[in-house]
């Protein structure tokens, strides 16, 4: 008796809470049926499933998993039979195999510890946190790769972060941060380790040092992520702003190894630090000769300033101020009030545009990312390129008499009303608090 084919049933695509990375819609450009709906952030809120088709088209395209197909229990059992009928039919062609076994043989996930004489970059330890969420999302080992002199004391504080193991590179060439050995040293590492995936912070050393390893080892670098996820298929999906960061997009290298992204300071959770935590050192004697590398170092000059500068990426409390504080001089009442609270005083790309601020100050794409406790911002419109650069504060306090403004669509509280009222208002409630508290800090209060 012939066996009766089973037909292949359709479900309803759902929305995975906590999945989505507001990539810019293309789940809704997918739909044939506009059937899904975007919340004010770009974020998947619903699909309606009794429009739904079943066609699988917004799963497919979404890079990150947060869309799934839904069957109920008739249909699982009617999906298992029709499975059970087609299994190994679907060959796949050469071309698939030969991808797939090049791609098997790279496992692991990599973070470059970024370090100046023995000092690393907090983004380092930002990354191990991400790292430690892909590494397990994958089930591989999450490797700290330290490349310096006299640096080995670092592998101690790289597991307490999350590492499972350290790659050293320990010689005198590598003292201070050059090109060439550097991009020698990693590329040497590649070839012999083949990590699936690499992660560096996007600053001076690491937008240097990634985009000349991924030329050397010919994969691709998404610069400047500000979300990581990994895909059904095991790739790493990097979401980054596009457009002048009009729009956020999901990058994909599914073809190449290692798949390498750098990450902006202050984007990413710092990893949680447990002491004691034990893992394994890997040493690497590979060295370049001295005499080899072009570049010498004759002077290291440091860009901390005079001490009496602050970096405002690492400030727990930020006032900010935009094209609302109308000239240079207005912003001596944004110093006022962050003086009373310990803070410091940051501005929009149009106020160090109009000279009002220096570009060390500047928060947003083409300035700095920043993750304070609080941010207060004045006068800010809150165009999107300013959003990506502060939207991660923790509380975040809106001042502005366009009650129409984005800020507030990313604001804690927002106080619509003229700023010159308002700020120096504040300034003068916080002195009296402070007074009557003998001072103490608001948070004793």
């Amino acid at each position: 008796m012939r066996e009766t084919k089973v037909k292949k049933p359709r479900g309803v695509a759902r929305v995975v809470e906590g999945k989505c990375v507001a990539c810019g819609e293309r789940c809704v450009s997918a739909c044939p049926i506009d059937g899904i709906q975007m919340n004010g952030a770009g974020e998947l809120q619903s699909v309606d499933q009794e429009k739904c088709i079943g066609c699988v088209k917004c799963v497919k395209v979404c890079a990150v998993g947060a869309l799934e197909m839904f069957y109920t229990p008739e249909q699982l059992e009617q999906l298992k039979l029709w499975e059970a009928q087609n299994q190994g039919e679907v060959a796949l062609d050469p071309e698939e195999q030969a991808l797939r076994k090049k791609l098997a043989a790279y496992k692991g996930v990599w973070v470059f510890v970024e370090q100046y004489a023995g000092e690393v970059a907090k983004v380092s330890w930002e990354l191990l946190g991400s790292g430690r969420q892909l590494a397990d999302t994958l089930g591989v080992e999450l490797s700290a790769v330290i490349i310096g002199h006299q640096v080995e004391e670092l592998k101690h504080e790289a597991y307490a972060y999350g590492a499972d193991a350290a790659i050293l590179m320990d010689a005198a060439v590598y003292k201070d941060y050059r090109t060439e050995p550097f991009t020698e040293a990693l590329c040497y590492l590649i070839d012999k380790h083949k990590p699936e995936i690499i992660l560096m912070g996007a600053t001076g050393q690491g937008r240097d040092l990634a985009g000349s390893v991924a030329t050397v080892v010919g994969t691709g670098l998404t610069a400047d992520c500000t979300g990581l996820a990994i895909d059904a298929k095991g790739n790493l999906a990097q979401t980054r702003p596009a457009f002048g960061g009009n729009i956020m997009a999901t990058i994909m290298c599914d073809h190449f190894r290692p798949q390498m992204s750098t990450v902006r300071p202050q984007v990413m959770p710092i990893a949680e630090y447990i002491p004691g935590r034990k893992g394994k050192l890997i040493r690497e004697e590979f060295a370049p000769a001295e005499e080899n590398i072009l570049v010498k170092v004759l002077e290291v000059l440091t860009d901390k300033g005079s001490g009496d500068e602050v970096d405002i990426a690492g400030a727990e409390i930020i006032v900010s101020g935009g094209r609302g504080m109308m000239n240079k001089e207005n912003f001596t009442i944004l110093q006022e009030l962050a003086d009373e609270l310990g803070a410091v005083v940051g501005a929009s790309r149009s106020a160090v545009d109009a000279g009002w601020k220096p570009h060390s100050r500047q928060v947003g794409q083409t300035g700095k990312t920043v993750r304070p406790k609080i941010y207060i911002a004045c006068g800010i419109s809150g165009a999107i390129q300013h959003l990506v650069g502060m939207q991660d504060s923790d509380v975040i306090i809106a001042i502005n008499r366009d009650s129409e403004a984005p800020i507030f669509q990313v604001a804690t509280y927002g106080i619509v009303g003229d700023l010159f009222q308002v700020v120096p208002a504040l300034t003068r409630k916080i002195r009296e608090l402070k007074s009557k508290n003998g001072r103490k800090p608001l948070s004793a209060a």
